[in-house]
């Protein structure tokens, strides 16, 4: 919002929220009853292409949004280095506002103005015309008129909206108030109605030269430099005729400065070009990838969470994830990724963050949690695992973070296939890596009975040479999981698979006089026989009430156990995922985790169901290991002192999630 909003500064849909859209659906349903009921010959083929012509500049928008945030996450020829922060983004959600307005005075204008209909698809002295226009009347009145814009008055109370976001992404081209909207479009229809009114349109014309607006405005916010050097020595003039997101950045960062739309010729007719713009766009066309000190290895959760990712949709990224009924809709594009996924053998970089002197990236397994409870995909994520850390180590990174199912992965599938009580197993024909894991793990249980320590620790065996700490984040997530019990609580009900996390939890709570009981047999006699590994005098109690009031929940957790807890009880979930949240008269903490401090910077997305701001437990603990320096991996059986950690988060100002309410 600008600082003195004006008048005609909000959209007239504003108050329609998601459903804005329906103020296209009386053309977009006659477009399809047209197309429907008439033959091929009485139908207009430019009154049915104004659609899809829509849905391709949405289209358009969102692959310079992905493409922006992916570039800029690596860090390589980015321009400003200042974070993105949730503000920005939510300022920034209605960048599809411009494209509803287009759309309606399109088909407003193809039923009032002469020579729309018919038009054919290509007229050389149309397109030709339209280029002229644009050069000559409209980049020269669009400098005076960003200049006016510049001018305290309309800059206070309409401009400084568009100015308000400093670090500039695609999108931000396009978020103005509506009556700033309403004198662009006046501008760019200069063209548009001279080769109308003149006999010389053509949908490759009016259709081109908008797609062209879009790509300029697009690349000149991108904040990362794409434009080759060669170009400019090849062609010394194209730095008059064309401008590159540098030029425009220093516009956003100097405010008096660089006002030309995507010919810098008048500003230097006009003396108000830069005079760092040569000097900001050669450092950033050599800026090369910025290398993290910690790195944070997830995955993909469900089909849908695509357009959760910070590379999706920017406005559903900000937001924790649930599922939407518009996001179904969306399948095709849904099962197009997954097949794309399906043979992709790489990690990509997802975020960037910077706290304190710490560089810090998010890492992602493009994998599904289906795909990593499939036997079939074993050995390829496996190897997706070993070669990210593999890379990590490679480039110099301290710390790597397990997140998810990245942590207890490792052959899980193949071992729960051999029958308990073996105390044998035969191998033969040739040993790959995933038989070297399982040889490893089932040595393990051997010793340390029957439960599956893998948790990384496979792979510090597999290369016993590596530089990079891998870290779980159990003792913070066990950490965070103590603090959150209120303080009086005597008993516990434990419900759900037991990890590494609940034993290790369920043995703090022994050692603090806590009980802890279960409802299931043999769940009890797991955890008693876990417990006594790592504390000899600790044993958990077999319950056959649910009167609790505090339940530590993993996955497992059924509809009908919760719906036996009494009321008011509090769950905490000591699993990577959330248990559903069936009951309203009850409470429910998230998946472990802890707020990051402001300080922690670009954090812009929500790390999937958790609130803004909010980082899971294993994403912390890489960065507190990184932070102090911890020359040791927190891996498989072993786990670090949940004090320390514990204050060590604190001291780096992370807090606890405020309290369900």
């Amino acid at each position: 919002m600008a600082s003195k909003p004006g008048i005609l500064t909000d959209w007239p849909w504003k108050s329609l929220g998601s459903f804005k859209y329906v103020i296209l659906a009386p053309w977009v349903l006659h477009t399809v009853y047209t197309s429907m009921t008439k033959d091929g010959k009485e139908i207009d083929s430019v009154y049915v292409l104004f659609f899809p012509f829509l849905l391709w500049r949405v289209l358009h928008n969102q692959i310079w949004i992905s493409l922006s945030r992916y570039r800029t996450a690596k860090g390589n020829n980015r321009i400003v280095d200042k974070s993105i922060e949730f503000e920005q983004v939510d300022r920034e959600s209605n960048w599809d506002d411009q494209i509803l307005l287009n759309g309606l005075l399109f088909y407003i204008g193809y039923m009032i103005l002469p020579g729309v209909m018919q038009m054919p698809f290509w007229r050389t002295d149309g397109v030709l015309l339209t280029i002229l226009l644009h050069a000559g009347p409209v980049e020269f009145l669009y400098y005076w008129l960003h200049r006016a814009l510049h001018h305290h008055y309309l800059y206070s109370r309409y401009h400084s909206h568009h100015h308000s976001s400093i670090v500039t992404e695609p999108i931000t081209s396009v978020i103005h108030p509506f009556a700033e909207h309403l004198a662009y479009f006046l501008l760019f229809s200069i063209p548009i109605l001279a080769v109308i009114f003149m006999g010389r349109s053509s949908i490759a014309a009016i259709f081109g030269y908008i797609s062209y607006i879009d790509f300029m405005n697009n690349m000149g916010h991108c904040n990362f430099e794409l434009i080759p050097k060669m170009l400019f020595s090849i062609f010394p003039a194209l730095k008059y005729l064309m401008y590159t997101p540098s030029f425009h950045s220093l516009h956003h960062t100097q405010f008096r400065t660089n006002y030309s739309l995507f010919m810098p010729i008048y500003d230097y007719i006009y003396g108000t070009m830069d005079k760092s713009v040569d000097a900001l766009y050669e450092k950033s066309l050599i800026r090369p990838e910025e290398l993290p000190h910690v790195v944070h290895l997830t995955h993909l959760v469900t089909p849908q969470s695509i357009y959760h990712l910070r590379l999706g949709f920017a406005s559903l990224a900000s937001k924790p994830y649930t599922s939407k009924w518009y996001v179904w809709v969306m399948w095709p594009v849904t099962y197009f990724y997954m097949m794309l996924s399906w043979p992709y053998s790489g990690t990509f970089v997802l975020e960037r963050n910077q706290f304190h002197k710490l560089n810090a990236q998010m890492w992602v397994v493009p994998k599904f949690k289906r795909q990593y409870l499939k036997k079939m995909r074993n050995e390829s994520i496996n190897n997706l695992i070993e070669e990210a850390i593999l890379k990590a180590d490679e480039r110099g990174v301290k710390v790597l973070s397990l997140g998810l199912l990245n942590q207890s992965y490792i052959c899980f599938t193949y071992i729960t296939y051999i029958p308990k009580g073996t105390i044998q197993v035969l191998f033969r024909s040739n040993l790959t890596k995933v038989a070297y894991f399982i040889a490893s793990a089932l040595c393990q249980m051997g010793t340390k009975g029957d439960r599956l320590n893998c948790y990384g620790e496979l792979y510090i065996r597999r290369n016993p040479n590596l530089k990079i700490k891998v870290v779980d984040g159990t003792s913070l997530a066990v950490a965070i999981v103590l603090n959150s019990i209120p303080k009086g609580t005597i008993q516990v009900l434990f419900r759900g698979n037991l990890t590494k996390v609940a034993y290790f939890i369920a043995s703090a709570l022994c050692q603090m006089g806590t009980k802890v009981a279960t409802s299931h047999k043999d769940e009890y006699e797991k955890l008693n026989k876990e417990l006594k590994n790592i504390e000899p005098e600790s044993e958990s109690v077999l319950s056959k009430s649910y009167t609790d009031k505090v339940w530590l929940v993993g996955d497992g957790l059924t509809k009908e156990e919760q719906l036996k807890a009494s009321k008011g009880t509090l769950f905490i979930p000591f699993s990577q995922f959330p248990p559903k949240r069936l009951r309203k008269d009850c409470f429910y903490y998230t998946t472990p985790a802890m707020m990051s401090p402001k300080s922690f910077q670009n954090v812009d997305s929500c790390e999937n169901w958790l609130p803004r701001r909010a980082m899971s437990a294993s994403r912390v603990a890489g960065v507190i290991h990184a932070l102090e320096g911890w020359d040791v991996d927190e891996c498989g059986n072993t786990i670090f002192d949940l004090q320390k950690i514990w204050e060590a988060s604190l001291h780096h100002g992370f807090r606890p999630l405020p309290i369900p309410t």
